[in-house]
């Protein structure tokens, strides 16, 4: 479990910066981009993935394409139903699906469910529930009749990239690290043309604070990543363990630090929320 909590700290990091960079006017497209960058310097000089003597062949190549391509698509247009549909909505359709990884973990990766299991994923989803803002949003009714598509995306999005990290990880035959290597380079190509394409059609423009906090938030998200396969390869036997404990640590810890270096405002529900999620993961580690 000690990599499932680094991985939460990881994800929350990158969340606080995704905060501070609308706050100080940081280009959000931009920073995914870089981002990337840093993760396969870093991925590079800690892991020297083995690429000699690399072939196709050996290598889920269709699930490092998948996730490649979704790692950024995912980061941009949940930046859009943000925009379009809320930072409430977008924060329910993400944590949500959870439901995803969790149906998988026992029809497609053969994980036996536990009596004990079963009550801690349950007060996992009360503590989920419990914990999101139910506050009334006003929002334009155009932009909201066109939120759904992007909510669904988010939903679905979030699910399958735990699913395929989850194919990462269980992929023995190569180091992990090898396959986040290819991921990250893959995902920084298709960021890195679309960004040139928004130069080049002059809707953005290349500066050096977009570059440097996207260099920050690629520590943060390798981290998090790493983590989070290191968590799955150690705990493979009950990936569910690790969908439920990572996400309902990040809301635990998420709402802490909202509140301490924020001064977010917590409701009743919501301090309620997270102490079922202390509760949740306690009951679930123990199973």
């Amino acid at each position: 479990m000690l990599y499932v909590f680094l991985s939460i700290c990881c994800s929350v990091i990158v969340s606080v910066l995704l905060k501070l960079a609308r706050r100080y006017q940081i280009d959000i497209f931009q920073a995914i981009t870089w981002n990337y960058s840093m993760a396969i310097l870093l991925t590079w000089y800690f892991f020297k993935p083995r690429l000699q003597n690399f072939t196709l062949q050996e290598a889920p190549v269709g699930v490092y394409i998948a996730v490649g391509i979704l790692l950024p698509l995912i980061f941009w247009i949940m930046a859009s139903s943000v925009r379009i549909a809320g930072i409430v909505r977008t924060d329910v359709a993400q944590r949500l699906s959870l439901f995803i990884p969790l149906i998988a973990s026992f029809l497609l990766f053969g994980e036996s469910l536990t009596v004990l299991k079963v009550i801690g994923i349950i007060i996992g989803f009360a503590a989920i529930l419990c914990s999101i803002p139910w506050q009334k949003q006003t929002a334009n009714r155009k932009k909201l009749s066109n939120a759904w598509v992007y909510l669904l995306i988010v939903f679905f999005g979030f699910g399958a990239i735990d699913i395929l990290f989850k194919n990462v990880a269980a992929f023995t035959a190569l180091p992990y690290t090898t396959s986040l290597f290819f991921i990250y380079s893959l995902a920084f190509v298709i960021a890195f043309i679309s960004l040139l394409v928004k130069v080049f059609t002059k809707q953005s423009r290349i500066k050096w604070p977009h570059i440097m906090f996207g260099w920050i938030l690629g520590v943060a998200n390798f981290g998090n990543i790493l983590f989070y396969l290191k968590a799955h390869a150690a705990l493979s036997k009950s990936p569910s363990t690790v969908f439920s404990a990572m996400n309902i640590g990040v809301i635990a810890l998420g709402a802490l630090v909202g509140l301490v270096v924020f001064n977010e405002r917590l409701s009743t529900l919501n301090k309620v929320g997270v102490a079922l999620a202390v509760v949740a993961i306690i009951i679930i580690t123990v199973s």
